[in-house]
């Protein structure tokens, strides 16, 4: 019973990750695997929505914050708030850790033998184990633990060593380099074979040694013979004529090098005239070219100011451009307004009837039925020259109770010139007719206005309200066959009744 129960808290514990799957013995279970590192679960904590995760992993997912649960997304099962992990958000599963915990255990190091549990396994042998592979701090090479101790004593190349002879320190990797510039380092003298010679005082022995061999003096010239000291003089008056003829030979030879070396020198001499000739000629050329660049700068100098003052000129006509276009505008606008003031004037009448002709109704009256246009509005029309200005507003697919049903015909009073002398508010009778075409049976409806009405009274604006016959002509007597369209063509006639003026 004593085994199922969880291990104590260590130093390390939230500081791990989950343990590797191959330190299991047997097969594995999913339901002991970390949702987060996927590893066997170490310190297991279970958070609101069901999944478990390592103590070191889940807190290290929520050190950011609030996450959404990765394993909740990828099983579909995601719903908030449960699936939001956060901190504080979840509690130690000691069941599952029992389990786990519990679980027979084998070491994952090559080499080692141990079993136990997982428990035994994080308790006693995880991160003792001889087998581990660790790395050397110094020389960064991999190794097992229970090689360190040989390798840091002989093998680590980074290892610091005093030699024995100068005693000053040195890395073992550079041993074979320090002993070649070791001033202390022992030597053996290659004549007197005298042992244990310091490097430092080695030159000074050999000075002084009569059995050291030293070559002849005149190997300069050829001969190799390496003779002690002691000797010497007896090999130069043995080899006295082998050596005069060594350096004649030397000597001959350095006659011949020097005649070589003399017809190079002649050949140079020659190149050296030629190419200060060449270089004499170039340096004319470029002063020709000098003069024609000077010659070509002033010259786009002067393009460059004419440039400056050609684009000057060109903005200027461009600004009297522009401004003519805005002229031209407002003569084209008032052309326009012109326009307008003449085709209501030669459409006007001065004599309170008016006539006004309407074409392509079928059209007009599609865009009336679409509401693109639904009303429209006739030429102004005079009581008298000086008197009342009107215009009629007919909707050609009704208005207000005659909205698709009817032809629905206004009568608007304008604002004019001689508003001032005239009689206000507008009393006087208006006829309004669909003319026959067949002059036989016009439509005709007449009305008196309403002095109270807004629509009678002396304009303060271009128009007052329409007011008139909403329920004018039904369009069923427009859609048959009938006199009052021909052509496409329909024609309103209004009279204004002038009694009283």
């Amino acid at each position: 019973m004593a085994a199922q129960e969880p291990s104590p808290p260590s130093t390390l514990e939230g500081n791990k990750p989950g343990f590797p799957k191959k330190i299991l013995a047997n097969n594995l279970d999913d339901e002991h695997l970390c949702n987060s590192c996927q590893k066997i679960l170490r310190r297991p904590l279970q958070a609101q929505c069901g999944h478990r995760f390592c103590s070191f992993c889940f807190n290290k997912i929520v050190s950011s914050g609030p996450q959404k649960c990765s394993a909740c997304i990828k099983e579909e099962l995601f719903e908030e708030p449960t699936s939001i992990l956060k901190e504080g958000g979840a509690f130690p599963d000691n069941a599952a850790r029992r389990e786990v915990e519990a679980l027979a255990a084998v070491c994952p190091n090559e080499g080692c033998t141990w079993t136990g549990t997982i428990k035994e396994f994080e308790a006693c042998h995880e991160g003792n184990c001889d087998f581990m592979i660790i790395l050397c701090p110094s020389c960064k090479e991999l190794m097992r633990a229970n090689e360190q101790e040989r390798h840091n004593e002989r093998e680590c190349p980074e290892k610091t060593l005093n030699c024995k002879y100068c005693k000053e320190p040195f890395l073992l990797k550079n041993i074979k380099a320090h002993d070649e510039i070791c001033p202390k380092y022992p030597l053996i003298c290659e004549g007197c074979a005298k042992k244990k010679i310091p490097r430092g005082k080695y030159v000074d022995h050999i000075k002084f040694c009569s059995k050291f061999k030293a070559p002849c003096r005149f190997h300069v010239v050829g001969c190799d013979t390496s003779v002690e000291k002691e000797k010497i003089h007896d090999h130069e008056r043995q080899c006295s004529y082998e050596h005069l003829n060594m350096l004649l030979h030397f000597i001959m030879g350095i006659k011949l090098q020097l005649q070589s070396k003399k017809a190079k020198v002649v050949e140079l001499t020659r190149r050296c005239q030629e190419l200060v000739l060449k270089v004499s000629t170039f340096e004319n050329i470029v002063s020709v070219l000098n003069r024609e660049m000077e010659r070509s700068c002033t010259i786009v100098e002067a393009y460059n100011r004419q440039h400056r003052l050609d684009q000057d000129k060109i903005e200027i006509l461009n600004n009297k451009v522009r401004q003519l276009e805005r002229t031209v505008s407002l003569w084209d606008l008032s052309i326009v307004e012109m326009e307008g003031k003449m085709r209501e004037m030669s459409a006007a009448t001065y004599d309170s009837i008016f006539v006004w002709k309407i074409s392509d109704f079928t059209k007009k009256r599609q865009d009336a039925v679409g509401g693109r246009a639904p009303a429209m509005f006739s030429p102004a029309f005079y009581t008298s020259k000086y008197g009342y200005k009107m215009r009629l507003r007919i909707y050609l697919n009704g208005d207000g109770t005659g909205r698709g049903t009817h032809l629905s015909l206004f009568f608007v009073v304008m604002r004019g010139n001689s508003d001032p002398l005239l009689k206000w508010p507008f009393n006087q009778k208006v006829t309004l007719m669909l003319l026959d075409q067949n002059s036989r049976e016009h439509i005709i409806d007449a009305f008196r206005p309403d002095v109270s009405s807004s629509s009678f009274q002396r304009p303060v604006s271009g128009m007052n309200i329409a007011s008139g016959c909403p329920l004018f002509c039904p369009l069923s007597k427009l859609d048959s066959k009938n006199s009052y369209i021909r052509d496409d063509t329909i024609f309103i006639k209004a009279i204004v009744d002038l009694t009283g003026l």
